[in-house]
């Protein structure tokens, strides 16, 4: 049984999910943990907690926890911030709540020096980090407008083929046997459901299946080098003393498309990290003052 309490959680947020790293000292194994995604700008604070109570494992150490490191997507603004600490806070009554976006969480996880920095998984984002503070030159608008390169922007492509008759025969009963393609439920999950980005980005695993389909390969081409085209090279000037890092699972998969739009354009990147959790923490833990605690 714990007897003290000075334990670290770390989580970090996308739309579609999220890992949380619950630290119960400093020399343990930190527990990982992974509930649905927490995006203060689609999720309510009713369905923020619901996300995080439904999980046994945290509500069972909820009264330990005395730090939290929150980094999440949606989390950009003063207001959203404030929306994600008040729901932690209600939950975690004796932690210091630390809020964050998710970019921040992809910067700590794979430089403390300055660099630019790219997210691409259920949303995208890139940002340039100069060792302090980040600076963002293309304003994150969102899965509607923007989100090149991202999960929900090839799940609208796929959709958007298959609807215009454009997705060849072959692709197309693949298409029609994975998902439920009738209108009906697809403008439902779009306009009725709370999380339209993550329902999109759950055709993308289709792409990486089919990818040795010409037609799949030239959307994922075209799809990345608009994220480079619009984002990566608004840091042209930076890039050409700081080294460029992606983040994400889209970033992971689609690494050698992300490559070959970059050599076109004269750049390399330096890395590539599927989930940002470990690194993160290791940052953050050291960082950490422990106190005394108790094992189970």
């Amino acid at each position: 049984m714990l007897k003290k309490k000075d334990m670290l959680l770390i989580a970090d947020s996308g739309s579609t999910k999220c890992d949380w790293l619950l630290y119960r000292n400093e020399k343990e194994v930190p527990i990982k943990i992974r509930t649905k995604g927490l995006n203060p700008v689609i999720l309510s604070r009713k369905a923020l907690k619901k996300n995080i109570v439904s999980n046994e494992e945290l509500i069972n150490y909820k009264e330990f926890v005395t730090s939290i490191y929150f980094f999440g997507a949606g989390c950009g603004t003063d207001k959203n911030k404030h929306k994600i600490e008040v729901v932690l806070m209600s939950i975690f009554n004796n932690a210091i709540v630390t809020t964050k976006e998710d970019i921040m969480a992809a910067v700590y996880a794979t430089t403390t020096k300055p660099a630019v920095v790219c997210i691409l998984g259920t949303g995208s984002n890139c940002c340039f980090y100069n060792g302090n503070t980040i600076e963002i030159k293309t304003p994150a608008l969102g899965y509607l407008l923007m989100d090149e390169g991202s999960g929900n922007y090839f799940g609208k492509e796929l959709i958007k083929a298959y609807y215009y008759g454009k997705m060849p025969k072959t692709l197309e009963l693949l298409f029609i046997k994975q998902f439920n393609l009738k209108e009906k439920y697809i403008i439902k999950k779009l306009y009725n459901s709370l999380t339209p980005n993550k329902y999109l980005a759950e055709f993308a695993h289709f792409l990486f299946e089919n990818e040795e389909h010409e037609f799949i390969k030239n959307i994922l081409k075209e799809g990345i080098d608009k994220f480079v085209n619009h984002h990566v090279l608004q840091y042209k000037g930076e890039l050409k003393t700081v080294p460029l890092y992606f983040v994400g699972s889209i970033a992971y998969y689609a690494k050698k498309y992300i490559e070959n739009s970059l050599s076109r354009k004269g750049l390399k990147a330096a890395g590539f990290i599927r989930r940002p959790i470990n690194n993160l923490a290791n940052n953050l833990s050291e960082a950490h003052t422990w106190s005394s605690v108790t094992s189970i």
